[in-house]
């Protein structure tokens, strides 16, 4: 029997706006589960039960495609801007530091100018010089080319080379030109002379021509001693120290010094030193007492003095 209404025979019949519905939330999930990182999610949380949560909608769910499929929602969604709402809200209004805006002006360059490098001698204070001379017959109205000094590590053009250092002139529409110059850090001959009379620049608006004279300082004269002084003579080595005492006969050493006596004490005599050998020190003597002499025969003795 042929059908005049619904979908072919096999084909299934149309689905509802239920069944697009749970579609739709299914192909949500599998793209989040694809693309979001659940452990960098603050609101995500499982529980005790092993169901997942969502800290900021206070719902439950019982897989991970459920949850995400939550993120992806209405509700959820909703929660987060008045989050970040309130958050702004109650954050403390910091001072937004003042940029400057600096428009780059976009000009077509029409090639090089052209200059004159000069090389020069000073015979009276024995310094070399150069004068650069630039020509800009197109310049712009009221413009003054500017120059300045920039190190090898600044240019991306050559190879970097701390001996040397580069002096720019531009000026519009003119492309920048630089000069190749050694740097006076290395080389103590190169320094310039950066003094006013001695480093001057000038723009004459009627040639349009910019002139530039740098002076390098000269280079320190070595001291040399006189021809007529001589060195000063070698001085004398020190005398050398004392031999060692030589050793006594039969190769014992040579006997020892006694040690000078102890100051006397307050409470009795001095006391003896002991003897070299470490023991207790010896008893002191009695005084010896002299005898009286016999008396001489034929004579009485004489009597004892009076006392």
């Amino acid at each position: 029997m042929d059908r005049d209404w619904g979908a072919k025979p096999g084909g299934g019949g149309a689905a509802s706006a239920q069944n697009e519905a749970i579609d739709r939330r299914e192909r949500l999930r599998r793209l989040a589960l694809e693309t979001i990182d659940l452990a960098k999610d603050p609101y995500f949380m499982r529980n005790h039960l092993g169901s997942y949560e969502c800290k900021l909608c206070l719902t439950l769910h019982n897989n991970e495609g459920n949850y995400l499929a939550h993120t992806q929602g209405k509700r959820h969604q909703t929660n987060l801007a008045k989050r970040a709402a309130r958050e702004a809200k109650d954050a403390p209004a910091q001072p937004q530091p003042h940029k400057r805006k600096v428009t780059l002006r976009k000009t077509v360059k029409i090639g090089r100018p052209g200059y004159r490098v000069t090389k020069q001698f000073d015979p009276e204070t024995k310094q070399r010089s150069l004068l650069f001379q630039i020509e800009y017959p197109e310049i712009e109205d009221l413009c003054k080319p500017r120059h300045r000094f920039m190190s090898s590590f600044e240019q991306k053009i050559q190879p970097f080379d701390k001996r040397y250092q580069y002096l720019l002139f531009a000026a519009e529409p003119y492309e920048i030109i630089a000069f190749k110059v050694e740097a006076h850090n290395l080389v103590p001959s190169t320094e310039i002379d950066k003094s006013t009379s001695k480093f001057f620049s000038h723009w004459d608006p009627d040639l349009k021509m910019f002139t530039l004279q740098l002076y390098f300082k000269p280079k320190p004269p070595e001291i040399k001693p006189p021809a007529g002084t001589l060195p000063p003579p070698p001085q004398a080595p020190p005398p050398p120290p004392p031999p060692p005492p030589a050793a006594g006969p039969g190769g014992a050493p040579p006997p020892m010094m006694p040690p000078p006596p102890p100051p006397p004490m307050g409470n009795g005599p001095p006391r003896p030193m002991p003897p070299p050998g470490g023991g207790l020190p010896h008893p002191i003597p009695p005084p010896m007492v002299r005898p009286p002499p016999p008396p001489m025969q034929g004579f009485p003795a004489p009597p004892p003095p009076n006392m």
